[in-house]
């Protein structure tokens, strides 16, 4: 199940996030895939505020995990700075997974085999229009 979309605007990457929230179940697990300033943190901002989440969003690049409260629990983490899949231990990867609310995952990739089979893994593409981006989603398997 592959979904492409072109965003034109940060406020185009938000509204898709806002949409796609509707459709997660308790317990989802996103993985967000992309270059620094691609749209995943704009991407979760957008998430947030359709669950409900009032407090302001921003990407947990140093504390690694973010945790807000809307209809639903939200867990927004940065792996960015983590350089091997073994450090996850230390901050309690396993048990954020079993959140009974939505589970962001930034830089996911450095999670390794971490990540649960059915996660969704949505990627962030930049091109030469500063605003505009193409954003695939797909369920299971990252490509």
């Amino acid at each position: 199940n592959v979904r492409k979309i072109i965003s034109c605007s940060p406020e185009e990457t938000q509204a898709l996030a806002s949409a796609l929230a509707a459709e997660l179940k308790s317990g989802a697990v996103l993985a967000l895939h992309g270059e620094l300033g691609s749209g995943k943190t704009c991407f979760v901002q957008g998430l947030a505020r359709a669950l409900g989440v009032r407090q302001p969003v921003t990407s947990p690049t140093f504390t690694i995990v973010n945790e807000y409260r809307g209809r639903c629990p939200l867990v927004h983490m940065d792996l960015y700075r983590i350089s091997d899949p073994e450090e996850l231990l230390s901050i309690d990867f396993e048990n954020y997974l079993d959140t009974k609310g939505i589970t962001v995952i930034e830089w996911a990739e450095r999670a390794g085999n971490w990540l649960p089979v059915n996660t969704m893994h949505i990627y962030f593409e930049t091109g030469t229009d500063i605003n505009k981006r193409t954003i695939t989603m797909t369920t299971g398997e990252s490509r």
